[in-house]
């Protein structure tokens, strides 16, 4: 197993050139399955980590959420990203707090977004914004750790009415601010993802995929760096669920159990 030190320094390497997919498992079990098919690096899912946990997603506490970051962390010889959430704080203080602790948990980068969880003012003013997220960068360069900071806005997801070009004005503070990746989920067609990548510059751009409106190779030829799924790989299993349980719930049949893997073909990938 390689120190942490050494899943760090690979991940800053991951991001310094190409493209490569960095997706989401939501509980140890299905990181070390992931591992298992050759992915270079995963990240955490917000909600599939609240799903596994019987909450909505943004429905638990830091305190489950560390504990959950911790243990993905420690599950697999990869580097692990962390989405967390606004930084579990009302005050930048507090959201450097969290960081220091997110950094203590083992991982190799951690995401802090805008959003603030209030339907009536979705996002923080940009101000304030900045001054959250050069909290975590502070509380990062304290640390002297080679941890990535992801800034995140979620104004195509949470106000779309703002914009694209809302979007670029904050990513662009954010970078100022600190930011080492950057990153606007919500984005839907080549042209908006092209403009993101443009707009960050030198700094590599996450694009989150949860349908099938791209591709790899679609995305890396717009200069995309890194490709997570948030919660789409959850969603996925919890539609398999859906559909087999009400089948036996609504029509007394078993016939979803027809093509599913056997316990011992799950079991290899948890001894890689």
């Amino acid at each position: 197993m390689p120190t942490t030190a050494q899943k760090r320094a690979r991940f800053a390497e991951l991001h310094k050139s190409g493209c490569f997919v960095i997706p989401n498992p939501w509980d140890v079990g299905s990181a070390k399955y992931l591992a298992s098919l050759g992915f270079q690096a995963l990240a955490t899912t917000s909600a599939g980590m609240a799903f596994a946990g019987g909450k909505p997603d943004n429905g638990v506490t830091r305190a489950y959420a560390l504990r959950h970051i911790a243990e993905l962390a420690g599950a697999t010889d990869l580097p692990l990203n962390a989405d967390f959430e606004g930084g579990f704080g009302a005050t930048p203080d507090e959201v450097g707090e969290s960081a220091k602790l997110c950094v203590g948990a083992g991982v190799a980068g951690f995401s802090i977004e805008d959003y603030t969880g209030d339907a009536k003012a979705p996002l923080y003013p940009l101000d304030e914004a900045v001054r959250r997220l050069r909290a975590a960068r502070a509380a990062i360069d304290a640390s002297g750790e080679r941890v990535l900071l992801v800034a995140r806005t979620e104004v195509l997801w949470a106000d779309p009415g703002a914009g694209l070009k809302e979007a670029e004005r904050r990513l662009s503070a954010y970078a100022e601010a600190g930011a080492d990746v950057l990153f606007a989920p919500g984005l839907k067609v080549a042209a908006d993802v092209a403009e993101v990548v443009r707009v960050a510059g030198p700094l590599p751009v996450n694009v989150v995929v949860g349908s099938p409106a791209f591709n790899v190779r679609k995305l890396e030829d717009l200069g995309v760096r890194r490709i997570s799924v948030g919660g789409a790989l959850a969603r996925a299993a919890w539609g398999g669920l859906m559909r087999a349980a009400k089948e036996i719930a609504e029509h007394g049949r078993f016939d979803a159990f027809a093509e599913l893997p056997t316990a011992s073909d799950i079991a290899k990938s948890f001894d890689r």
